[in-house]
């Protein structure tokens, strides 16, 4: 631990913690830094003017990142009969109704994201106390209980991401892989703001958007300035 403290050290001695960086040097400079013996994950975290204890203030939602997120998404469905059929088709990696319910009981939970028809529900809906603090709970407003099941299962595998806000108002997701291409990485984030931007709850007053910053896995965080955010900036 000591040698990557040293290692953080030396990349945070070499940066202006002071200064707010433009998307595309931030992300060229998270990809520098990002020096680990893993493909580091690329992260923005965006601290947003709310309180998510109100419900008019929450914010919430998918995105689908344009070049992916470079992870492996396993994704597991709630169907029967040609629905499931289709879940399979689709590359799901679990399909099931009772027998999977009885796996997820059990603490067998071998999916990233969940997806159900909406007549699983009654099921599903009994899986509330394993799923729902995992984040795996299929909602409709996420597109997650549907009956296009083979859309959402390829929505998912191709690098779809959601978001929820936290108790201090902050979202934050992965949106890529530091082995991608700066330009990648730079539609991806770009992607992820403007679905922030346009879950913009009614209840949000004054600044929306406070502050914005950039990191690999390993990685000291970087200011983004708010302004290069946008597609023209």
């Amino acid at each position: 631990m000591a040698k990557q403290g040293k290692r953080l050290k030396a990349i945070v001695a070499g940066l202006d913690q002071e200064k707010s960086y433009a998307l595309d040097e931030a992300i060229s400079l998270a990809k520098a830094n990002a020096k680990a013996k893993f493909d580091e994950t690329i992260e923005i975290s965006m601290n947003l003017g709310i309180d998510p204890r109100h419900a008019d203030q929450m914010v919430r939602g998918v995105v689908g990142l344009p070049n992916g997120t470079g992870k492996t998404v396993r994704v597991g469905v709630f169907a029967r009969g040609p629905k499931a059929e289709e879940a399979k088709a689709a590359g799901a990696d679990v399909v099931g109704a009772d027998d999977l319910a009885a796996l997820v009981q059990e603490g067998k939970i071998e999916f990233d994201r969940c997806i159900a028809t909406p007549d699983m529900m009654a099921l599903v809906g009994r899986l509330g106390k394993v799923l729902g603090p995992r984040g795996l709970m299929p909602n409709p407003k996420l597109g997650t209980v549907t009956m296009d099941v083979k859309g959402a299962v390829t929505a998912a595998k191709a690098g779809q991401v959601e978001f929820r806000a936290e108790k201090a108002g902050i979202v934050h997701a992965g949106i890529g892989k530091a082995s991608f291409e700066a330009e990648a990485l730079v539609a991806n984030a770009r992607a992820f703001v403007d679905a922030i931007q346009k879950a913009r709850p009614t209840g949000a007053k004054g600044t929306y958007v406070k502050k914005v910053s950039l990191s690999s896995s390993m990685g000291p965080g970087l200011k983004v300035d708010v302004a290069s955010l946008s597609s023209g900036g």
